[in-house]
């Protein structure tokens, strides 16, 4: 799937799948004198365009990335 940027460009619209574990709730669970669990994992789906931020907001909420795979292969 290719979509045009504002430059006229085309560029791969690609859709990739993130598992974090670790990934902190809300602000009661960060208040609770327990570790959160990491044996969980959370998986997240970003398009191309926006994984940098995402990966800022879960480095932030106290996530680690395992694992980044592409889902679509257009």
């Amino acid at each position: 799937m290719l979509a045009q940027n504002a430059f006229g460009s085309q560029t791969t619209n690609r859709i990739f799948l993130y598992e974090v574990e670790g990934l902190r709730q809300n602000d009661a669970t960060d208040q609770n004198n327990y570790p959160i669990r990491h044996s969980g994992s959370t998986f997240i789906k970003v398009p191309y365009s926006r994984m940098n931020e995402e990966m800022q907001r879960i480095t932030r909420m106290g996530g680690k990335i395992v694992s980044i795979q592409p889902l679509s292969a257009d």
